[in-house]
């Protein structure tokens, strides 16, 4: 696979985001997850993403117990600051639940550094310069190289980045969101600062693959988010069926085609799509290998442009601190 400048870092031009192996999207298959995290090294991804909450640490475990071995075969990215307790998930960028959380995610994946460490979410009960400052401190301990935000504004960025160099900032980008193109995209690039999409398949949906709600695992995230109920969702899904259109004429997938169209919009971009399946970890990887015309390329994002798409992008339960711009 091609590489990518992420900020300072070199990786490949698409990363592996893996929250999925462990919650979001049913049940965790570990046989699976395991020729999954092999089989993403293998194709040549050196580029993966986890977070310390994601299965309330099964993921980060699941890296460091697979992967072990190999840990110098990619640049680890994790997160801190969202939290679960009491059964509850919430946000806490304390300096010293920061501290702490990294000491923990150190043991369970299973190194002495990690590459890339995002603050998760904002923490409005904490000044974004405590926050970063501790980040600060552990780059200074040589456990963390580098430090990344997650689904910040531009303000909250600028002010991160007065207080500590910000290496990238991570938030939801593809073709049916475009949120990031308001403010942030131009202050990452103003700023030096690699910019990564999450979900740049619409949790699947750009895909084609999500076609029947009924036939999601009970405990499916998408279950509650509005693009992918009632109306919204018959609306979206011929969005969709359009997009296959296209990727059809390119002889690729939709999957593919979405992937690519997120490529060609910077080319320092790096994408995170996720997947807990092998046959994914391969089809999203040739994605980077396609030869697809600007014309084409241009109508897939006019099909999602403006208002086409229908609903939002979270439900209120599950828009944890989330930091737009004014």
């Amino acid at each position: 696979m091609q590489e990518r400048n992420l900020g300072a870092l070199r990786v490949s031009a698409i990363g592996l985001g893996c929250m999925s192996m462990s919650q979001g999207y049913g049940e965790a298959d570990r046989d699976e997850s395991t020729r999954a995290l092999h089989k993403a090294l293998d194709c040549g991804y050196t580029f993966l993403d986890t977070a310390s909450v994601y299965g309330s640490g099964h993921n980060e475990s699941l890296i460091g117990e697979t992967l072990g071995a190999r840990r110098d075969e990619f640049i680890l990215a994790s997160k801190c600051g969202v939290v679960n307790r009491d059964g509850f998930r919430g946000v806490d960028c304390t300096p010293d639940n920061v501290k702490r959380t990294l000491d923990e995610s150190l043991v369970r994946l299973n190194t002495e550094v990690i590459d890339l460490y995002y603050l998760h979410r904002r923490d409005f009960n904490v000044p974004i310069e405590d926050s970063v400052g501790a980040l600060a401190d552990c780059v200074q301990a040589g456990k963390i190289r580098y430090i990344g935000l997650s689904e910040c504004s531009s303000a909250t960025i600028r002010r991160a980045h007065a207080e500590h160099p910000i290496c990238a900032v991570q938030s939801e980008y593809s073709l049916w969101t475009r949120n990031p193109e308001y403010k942030v995209l131009a202050c990452c690039k103003e700023l030096g600062i690699g910019f990564v999409p999450f979900s740049p398949l619409g949790r699947a949906f750009l895909a084609g693959t999500v076609r029947d709600m009924s036939l999601l695992e009970a405990g499916d995230m998408r279950l509650a988010m509005p693009r992918f109920n009632g109306d919204n969702f018959s609306h979206n899904l011929g969005l969709v069926d359009a997009l296959a259109e296209i990727a059809n004429d390119n002889s690729c997938t939709p999957a593919q085609l979405a992937l690519a169209w997120v490529l060609a919009q910077d080319p320092d971009f790096v994408p995170i799509p996720g997947t807990k399946h092998v046959k994914y970890v391969e089809e999203n990887a040739m994605a980077d290998d396609l030869q697809i015309s600007a014309a084409d390329l241009q109508q897939a994002g006019e099909l999602f442009a403006d208002d086409a798409v229908l609903g939002n992008r979270y439900a209120p339960s599950q828009a944890i601190s989330l930091d737009p711009d004014p």
